[in-house]
């Protein structure tokens, strides 16, 4: 009744963000929000989870719950701390990284840019400057030549709505603006760096003789739905916020055109962008006017996203219906601090991904471990493993124990189910 399998080719994985785990680094954008005083708990990404001296210990960590895949990032600042000058110890760092996880059987999905910016970069402007995208090319051309060897999957962008809505309309995040137009002229950039960085990748790989590249953006969907469906200004806000957040984004960065809230740009231009359909998905929307908002009675987690898992199948068909490529969910997780519920929400929404009869090949889990979480500082918890930040001590929790028998069994057993998934949501 509760069991189910995955299809023979679906695999499970994790996922991560450098500046979300590694520690350390002062010389990147959220560094400065962070000592600005903007996260609410006060912490700053200069703990997290100290996984750039750590990083053996989780990979150790990974294999031993049998983990064969992890979507993993380098950071910007360390590896370009000055325009134009390269750290060849930080890119030392990645290759033995990125060596062990080869060799300890864990495939590597490398993203390039996941929202933090070296300081230089932010002052010039970041990605509302035009020069922005010759100057992520260059970055990005050194990881793919560095560590193209060890690598043929990459994500070009990180969720590039969710960084303009956040720094440049709604104001929360670095650089803190709150304009439509620098919202629209950052996506536009961005598109143009995805579009540009994925014909890069390609041809940077078939130069070191490799054929089995695939390159994608993590595009985080939602589900905007009418709080009343009869009612005309519900559906009118419902349908514009869905294009001006996602719709238009991904016609632009899958297919090249140029659809609001992204202009014309010679940069952007017909073509298929995508050889996989990167998903990031957390929630559904319940719409009455410009800003989020919850169907009523609905389940929630720790800090009120709507839980609904038919929705991940919603958003893979759509994007499916735009382009029919392989999708990847290369986020999907939630946050509960007391891990309560986080087994449910991986079985519901695993299997309405695997009964979904769609293409879909991978499904990293955010995140691996509890991390620096953007605003929410150290106080919201995503991962399967438990940090204790204070001492560093890492504790795979029961969601984790889920998650690896998840992947022995290769689905869900009644047994599985009852041990684990019988818990209720808070509402």
């Amino acid at each position: 009744m509760f069991a189910f399998s995955f299809p023979e080719d679906f695999a499970l994985g994790v996922a991560s963000a450098a500046t979300q785990i590694e520690g350390g680094d002062t010389n990147n954008s959220w560094y400065d929000w962070a000592c600005a005083g903007h996260i609410k708990d006060g912490s700053s990404p200069l703990r997290a989870d100290d996984h750039y001296r750590r990083w053996q210990e989780d990979l150790a960590l990974m294999e031993e719950m049998g983990i064969r895949h992890s979507r993993f990032g380098v950071e910007w600042s360390r590896i370009e701390p000055e325009s134009g000058k390269f750290d060849r110890e930080a890119l030392a760092h990645y290759r033995r990284e990125i060596q062990a996880m080869v060799d300890a059987g864990v495939r590597p999905l490398l993203t390039i840019h996941h929202f933090t910016n070296p300081r230089w970069f932010e002052e010039l402007g970041a990605f509302e400057n035009p020069d922005c995208i010759g100057l992520y090319l260059r970055f990005a051309e050194v990881v793919v030549r560095e560590l193209g060897d060890l690598v043929s999957e990459y994500i070009t962008i990180n969720e590039p709505n969710v960084y303009a809505l956040n720094g440049y309309y709604g104001g929360g995040w670095p650089p803190g603006k709150k304009s439509m137009e620098s919202y629209r002229r950052v996506l536009t950039h961005m598109t143009a760096c995805h579009i540009s960085a994925y014909q890069m990748i390609h041809r940077v790989r078939r130069e070191l003789g490799f054929s089995d590249t695939k390159v994608s953006f993590a595009n985080h969907l939602r589900v905007f739905q009418p709080l009343q469906k009869r009612n005309p200004v519900h559906r009118l806000c419902c349908t514009f916020s869905e294009k001006a957040f996602q719709g238009g984004l991904s016609r632009a960065m899958c297919l090249g055109e140029a659809a609001f809230p992204v202009y014309r740009h010679p940069l952007i231009r017909p073509g298929v962008w995508c050889d996989f359909h990167a998903i990031n998905y957390y929630t559904r929307s319940t719409v009455s006017g410009l800003r989020d908002g919850t169907a009523p009675g609905a389940p929630v987690n720790d800090l009120g996203w709507e839980i609904y898992p038919q929705g991940i199948v919603e958003v893979c068909r759509m994007l499916y219906d735009l382009a029919p490529l392989p999708l990847y969910i290369t986020e999907n997780g939630t946050c509960d601090n007391q891990d309560t519920f986080r087994c449910r929400y991986l079985y519901e929404h695993l299997k309405a991904l695997c009964s979904s009869g769609l293409p879909v090949k991978r499904y990293y889990h955010w995140c691996f471990c509890d991390n620096f979480e953007w605003l929410e500082g150290e106080s919201a918890r995503f991962g399967l493993v438990h940090v204790d930040y204070e001492t560093q001590q890492r504790t795979i929790k029961k969601s984790g124990r889920f998650f690896a028998a998840a992947i022995a069994a290769h689905g869900v057993t009644e047994e599985l189910h009852e041990q684990y998934c019988r818990c209720a949501y808070r509402r």
